[in-house]
């Protein structure tokens, strides 16, 4: 594809997708240098509107306070919680940006996309309370999670998550607590960063416009066909870096692209479905994010967990996810999405990924034939006297699992997210899911190292860096005081920790 290319559409960085990580990585580089001619498509007419979508994440700022898939319990009967303290890290990463555009006044109402909600873990049985004890007195060894609080108490569990404990007075069952914990509406962050993007850096967004293909140029260029979903015009625009954050449009995308880093990645697509409340006195008992544990064959993206959301200003109660089976990567995709994304290069992975993963497509199975009274059943596990008529269904986004190739299996299924990346950085794509948009400031400050090296050795992009992130290459376990004040600063400028 070599075509020749107008000046005017000549760029320093082009990104596919209109969600928070394309946002994201533009607003950081824009903060940092100004100067950088950014462009981003997005193919719908909206930005936010797929994986960014509020009804289509969890909205849980992921950071390892309840989510026991990130404590895995060894052979030994130990508890690693080496992933916990990675995601806890990298969602403060994110907090310290978010403070930093309050600060800035580039973000006026931090509370229109972030409240404080607490984080619980909660478990029912002998063996699974004693687990969530050894997590505690694990977790609390640490600066991150010394505030922990952890019960057995049926009191205290009855104030923590009163419409779980109710009816439970007998059972064996205990809880964690994290006061620190929040909830996130990605669909509104995305958005104000969007008219930062738009007004504050004259960043060009282009809606209504697909990305099909993206091909070596020359030199330290990559060229980028783009079509104009209204008018049929075919467009070329050409950049030194191109980044792929089309969410699970980003693996098509990516097969298209000349680069051997690419081979062996495949999809695995999940239809994710909520149970969302509409009684408004039962969503007023909630006020708190619990997380359990999964089933033994269900995946680490099947956590059920019962959600205080907001939404729209508006408080939401939800229970979920529930997994329906999808041939496509996006909401507004094509069901022929994922046999197209089948190719020579991935049919080992893909093959390894099914024949050694039988359960969970028994799993799949048995999700996609549930009725609304069987998903009422897996609620009532969680609140012994829901009401049928109290709930009702919702569709929610397309999360594509990464499929990667691996010696042993010939395929591998991953839960959370890769960089796939040129030798040089030039090009660089996100594929996966969870914990996603929570951690999209560190996956990007990934990118930056990635893409830019030679700028990161200058010492006016450090400043930069350290200005807006101030643990952007700092450790937590390292520098505990000088955290905590980070942390408390973050905190205040987003306004956590007050009553709503």
């Amino acid at each position: 594809m070599s075509k020749k290319v107008h000046e005017e559409n000549n760029y320093d960085l082009i990104c596919a997708g209109g969600g928070i990580m394309s946002a994201t990585l533009s607003l950081m580089l824009k903060l940092i240098d100004p100067k950088l001619k950014i462009i981003i498509f997005e193919k719908l007419d909206k930005v936010a509107e797929e994986s960014s979508g509020a009804w289509n994440n969890a909205g849980t700022g992921h950071s390892a306070l309840c989510e026991l898939n990130y404590t895995p319990q060894k052979e030994d009967g130990s508890i690693d919680i080496s992933k916990a303290l990675e995601i806890f890290s990298q969602f403060e990463t994110s907090k310290q940006f978010w403070s930093y555009l309050v600060e800035q006044k580039l973000i006026i109402e931090p509370k229109d996309f972030i409240h404080s909600v607490p984080h619980h873990s909660w478990v029912t049985g002998e063996e699974d309370v004693t687990f969530l004890k050894k997590r505690f007195e694990a977790l609390t060894k640490t600066a991150m999670f010394e505030e922990m609080q952890f019960s057995e108490d049926h009191k205290t569990l009855a104030k923590w998550f009163p419409l779980i404990a109710k009816g439970r007075e007998n059972q064996k069952m205990a809880g964690t607590r994290m006061e620190i914990g929040t909830e996130v509406n990605f669909e509104d962050l995305t958005q104000k960063y969007f008219k930062i993007l738009e007004k504050q850096f004259d960043v060009r967004v282009l809606r209504n416009t697909d990305v099909l293909d993206v091909d070596p140029e020359k030199e330290l260029e990559w060229l980028v066909k783009t079509k104009d979903l209204k008018s049929g015009q075919i467009t070329y625009y050409d950049a030194e870096h191109v980044f792929i954050g089309a969410g699970g449009g980003a693996l098509p995308l990516l097969q298209k692209v000349e680069i051997e880093e690419k081979d062996g990645y495949g999809g695995f697509p999940v239809d994710g479905q909520w149970l969302t409340c509409n009684n408004p006195e039962v969503i007023a008992k909630h006020d708190a994010k619990v997380y359990s544990k999964a089933g033994p064959d269900a995946p680490p993206m099947s956590t059920p967990h019962l959600d205080t959301r907001y939404i729209n200003g508006k408080k939401e109660l939800l229970f979920g996810p529930f997994a329906g089976f999808t041939t496509k990567f996006l909401k507004e995709g094509s069901k022929l999405d994922l046999i197209k994304s089948i190719n020579l290069d991935n049919i080992p992975s893909m093959w390894g990924v099914f024949w050694h993963n039988l359960p969970l497509t028994e799993y799949l199975i048995k999700q996609v034939s549930m009725g609304h009274s069987d998903r009422m059943e897996e609620l009532r596990k969680f609140i012994k006297d829901a009401k049928d008529e109290d709930w009702d269904l919702k569709v929610a986004g397309k999360r594509v699992q990464i499929i990667k190739r691996d010696k042993e299996q010939g395929g591998i299924l991953e839960f959370g997210t890769d960089v796939v990346h040129s030798k040089d950085g030039t090009i660089t794509a996100l594929l996966g899911a969870s914990p996603g948009a929570s951690v999209a400031v560190h996956i990007m400050l990934e990118v930056i190292q990635l893409a830019y090296p030679e700028k990161l050795k200058q010492q006016e992009w450090q400043d930069k860096l350290t200005e807006m992130i101030p643990f952007w290459n700092k450790s937590i376990k390292d520098n505990p005081v000088e955290f905590k004040k980070v942390q408390a600063n973050s905190s205040e400028k987003l306004a956590l920790n007050v009553i709503h």
